[in-house]
């Protein structure tokens, strides 16, 4: 085991290298202000460093971007360059990048523009956008660290081994194959088990928009990113909240599916081979139609032909065309789209921006005509009873091995115990078969909501929180209870933007008594921290209704922004 000044200086030398790698003409000149001086760096604060060529391009959503790149209108060269300055930015200000490898990017680029030159037509949907990838994905010739100092230097900890610079993960060869140009790696919390990310390379990771509190985990580095311009869309990965927590935490959009549907074959991970609740992988971007595109794109490569745990399952196209239409009969008279709200998880009290939030999608929901009920499932203290268990399987085996490589310290954030004991094989049986009861449980209470819709139909999905807090306090997230329930019954979900947490509204009525407040808020909260702290919800549907949950975001996402204002 290293000693304590061994490890520090390793992270160290590695975070300087990460600076290192920017070129010099992009790195910041004049000291960054402090956080309390100017929190926000989206915006205005980040675009004084960028041409108005620059901005146009890194403020396109995704969609956008492809429109110009495989029509030859916008080189591959020219938008990679200019998401490769911004992500340079982006670092800078919030410690949001595990691995820069820009100049490979530009290489690729410049293939892809002569591809087009010479065949004029691109290699793929996604021909000339620039993907972003959680610090688990392997690309050939980048280290992957996952936040361990232990792994710097190695193949996830193992020394020498030359799969480091060969081989890439499934995703990254398929993104490939689409005509992504690929970038940069982003931050993650040592051990992904935590709703911060921080690490002992790279430190903590900020919120962009107020560099006071946390861009949240474990796909945080993606999240800070993409708040700031610095990609266009990314990919996380979610076991307990990771790709919602941080896009809702940054004002953006992430996409939760069920399990097989994109293929995680060749990523890293924490605790591999737990297969009770199995992680995924998942899009996050500045629009919903943005995930749409990353989402289909992927299918299209069939990846159950590469993966053995991916489902057979292209994209449905008939799913959205349905949809569509009950979309359109909203405000008619004829029966279309029921959801369910629930604002409160019997756990964790809300705050009142989050109890806001949920007032605003409730009010778009009954302003476009869609019918609303009350959610009372099974007690989500159960499913997050079971998730905890399942977290926590091994006793903190695999932790302490890889934090054990270096001796290096494990962060207060992290949600999962170091000094568990390791479960029989009996005990874990049990916890399975309560999962798949409490799966049945909550499988025949939505069914019962066809009593209440009138559409005929049961809800389409329901809406509640993705924690009791907005973005948060560094140190004060609490647990993934309003998150992971979704993890364990394995449905759909989206984190949707919403509004901001403000000062001024989000406070106790004035001469309210105690005994008359919603007793589901916490008012005791530090409304001035919190001020200006992005605001999401999520929708959840049922196993494999991506494409469903996925056309409804796209639809409402948009209304609920218009009444945000």
């Amino acid at each position: 085991m290293a000693s304590d000044s061994t490890w520090r200086s390793q992270g160290a030398a590695k975070r300087q290298a990460i600076l290192d790698a920017i070129p010099e003409k992009w790195r910041l000149q004049d000291p960054i202000p402090a956080a309390t001086k100017v929190p926000d760096v989206t915006g205005a604060y980040i675009q004084q460093y960028l041409s108005e060529r620059e901005i146009e391009i890194t403020e396109s959503d995704a969609v956008d971007i492809v429109e110009q790149t495989t029509s030859g209108r916008w080189s591959a060269v020219e938008v990679t360059e200019a998401f490769c300055h911004r992500a340079a930015l982006a670092h800078q200000l919030v410690s949001c990048l595990h691995e820069i490898f820009f100049d490979a990017a530009i290489e690729d680029a410049k293939k892809l523009d002569a591809y087009f030159a010479e065949h004029n037509t691109p290699i793929g949907p996604l021909h000339g956008l620039p993907v972003s990838l959680k610090d688990q994905f392997h690309v050939k010739g980048v280290e992957t660290t996952m936040g361990y100092v232990g792994w710097i230097n190695t193949f996830q900890g193992h020394v020498n081994d030359p799969r480091r610079a060969t081989e890439e993960s499934e995703l990254t060869r398929e993104l490939r194959a689409l005509g992504a140009v690929l970038y940069c790696k982003t931050s993650v919390p040592a051990t992904l088990m935590a709703g911060e990310t921080v690490n002992n390379i790279i430190g903590y990771t900020w919120n962009p928009k107020n560099r006071l509190l946390s861009c949240g985990g474990s796909s945080g580095g993606e999240g800070a990113l993409i708040a700031l311009r610095g990609s266009p869309a990314g990919f996380g990965t979610d076991i307990g909240g990771s790709v919602r927590i941080p896009a809702g935490f940054n004002s953006l959009y992430g996409l939760r599916p069920s399990s097989g549907r994109m293929p995680y074959q060749g990523a890293a991970n924490s605790m591999d081979g737990q297969n009770s609740i199995l992680s995924v992988i998942g899009p996050l971007a500045a629009t919903a139609r943005s995930l749409t595109l990353l989402f289909k794109a992927v299918l299209s490569q069939q990846p159950w032909y590469h993966d053995p745990l991916a489902l057979e399952l292209p994209w449905r196209d008939e799913i959205v065309q349905e949809t569509r239409s009950w979309i359109e009969r909203a405000g008619t008279g004829v029966p279309s789209l029921a959801f369910g709200i629930m604002r409160y998880n019997g756990v964790g009290r809300i705050h009142p921006p989050i109890a806001r939030g949920m007032k605003l999608v409730e009010q778009t929901l009954r302003r476009l005509g869609h019918q609303v009920i009350a959610w009372d499932p099974p007690s989500h203290a159960t499913a997050h009873g079971i998730a905890g268990k399942i977290f926590n399987l091994d006793g903190g085996v695999d932790m302490r091995h890889h934090f054990g490589l270096s001796g290096e310290a494990k962060a207060p954030q992290v949600l999962v115990s170091e000094e568990g004991t390791e479960l029989k094989a009996s005990e874990i049986s049990a916890i399975n078969i309560a999962k798949r009861e409490y799966q049945k449980q909550y499988m025949d209470y939505w069914n019962s909501t066809v009593e209440l819709t009138g559409t005929g139909r049961p809800v389409d999905g329901f809406f509640c929180p993705l924690a009791s807090h907005a973005a948060v306090i560094p140190g004060q997230y609490g647990d993934v209870g309003y998150t992971s329930f979704v993890n364990v019954l394995d449905y759909t979900s989206i984190a949707i933007p919403v509004t901001f947490a403000d000062r001024t509204v989000d406070v106790s009525p004035a001469g309210t008594p105690a005994s008359e407040l919603d007793d589901e808020i916490e008012w005791d909260y530090d409304a001035k921290t919190y001020d200006g702290a992005p605001v999401g919800v999520q929708l959840v549907g049922r196993r494999l209704q991506e494409e469903k949950i996925l056309t409804i975001v796209e639809h409402i996402g948009k209304e609920i922004g218009q009444d945000s204002k």
